[in-house]
């Protein structure tokens, strides 16, 4: 399994990107959340295998209609967390 860690940058928040990276991730299998952050981007930990991260994370750059995405900063991260389902934190 693999964990990244995502900050997702541009027209992301009052445009339900999180609820779109959320049906997402359950269209491809990825476990973790996804939240706003204080400064407009939003913030996403997927945990999956490379052939589920792979295509949710290029959905992520594509967006949803309402959202515009100027930069995705992605790392992978070392210590891994276990998730039962990709949720939505506030």
């Amino acid at each position: 399994m693999i964990q990244l860690h995502i900050i997702v940058f541009g027209k992301v928040q009052g445009v339900g990107y999180r609820y779109f990276s959320q049906m997402k991730a359950v269209q491809y299998g990825v476990k973790g959340w996804a939240k706003n952050l204080p400064d407009g981007s939003v913030e996403i930990i997927a945990l999956g295998t490379n052939d589920q991260l792979e295509p949710f994370t290029e959905e992520l750059r594509k967006g949803n209609p309402f959202s515009k995405i100027n930069n995705m900063e992605i790392t992978e991260m070392d210590q891994i967390e276990h998730f039962h389902s990709f949720t939505i934190k506030y």
